[in-house]
């Protein structure tokens, strides 16, 4: 099966800040958009910039899943595009939120709670415990997933009780953050991975790239899928008395 994703970078950092373009000249979704078309989805990119932030009706009736990096401009998304995508996700539309991202609106929206986390930005190494092996997510990870440098996130990470816990993050500094996580809203599947700060070229790690694109078709929709039923009046199938 195809899985149409919709890559949606912030695009900020990279033309904003120096640092962040020497990693990643042409953007975050750039680099991964050419990953992901290699493990086999199919894969259009939007930023904040586009009309409508590239996340209109026709571009979301066209996404099975939309895959969400954002951190600098989260309060620059227009709230009438994340009631528009959250309703999506209800119909049964993916999302997978990546690193910052979760404190986007929209992850805020679909989880009902602050989203906040504790964090350092530092030369921490990462090292992503696998914690459910059989998940297909996890797959090929083997015991953990290291990753040289990277931001700390450390709990407590203010989100509700994950459907299932794949990864636990520990960095240098001792701390612990649950790192890859899974939801369900409405019809849709949620999940979320931690990794990717701006200034570290994470997303340049092939085995980063493989959790993601896994992700990706973990979120898709099964079946026909389409519009919640309405609530509305009913006439009953038996008689009654």
């Amino acid at each position: 099966m195809t899985v149409r994703v919709r890559l949606w970078n912030e695009f900020w950092h990279e033309r904003h800040n120096p640092e962040v373009r020497k990693v990643y000249p042409e953007g975050i979704h750039e680099v991964l958009a050419p990953a992901l078309r290699a493990h086999g989805l199919e894969v259009r990119t939007a930023t904040l910039e586009d009309p409508e932030h590239g996340l209109d009706e026709a571009a979301l009736a066209a996404t099975d899943v939309l895959l969400w990096w954002g951190h600098k401009q989260h309060e620059a998304v227009a709230d009438r595009v994340v009631e528009r995508v959250a309703a999506r996700v209800h119909a049964g539309m993916g999302l997978v939120v990546l690193h910052s991202g979760h404190f986007s609106k929209i992850f805020r929206r679909l989880m009902g709670t602050p989203c906040t986390v504790n964090w350092r930005v530092a030369t921490d190494t990462e090292r992503m415990w696998v914690v459910k092996p059989e998940h297909p997510i996890c797959e090929g990870l083997g015991r953990y997933l290291e990753i040289p440098r990277e931001e700390m996130y450390g709990e407590v990470f203010e989100v509700p009780e994950p459907e299932e816990l794949l990864m636990i993050s520990w960095f240098t500094g001792g701390e612990v953050f649950r790192s890859a996580l899974t939801w369900t809203r409405g019809r849709g599947k949620i999940f979320y991975f931690r990794p990717g700060h701006e200034t570290y070229p994470t997303y340049r790690i092939a085995a980063v790239q493989a959790v993601i694109a896994r992700g990706c078709r973990w979120a898709a929709p099964r079946g026909e899928g389409g519009a919640p039923p309405q609530n509305q009046r009913r006439e009953p199938i038996e008689r009654l008395p």
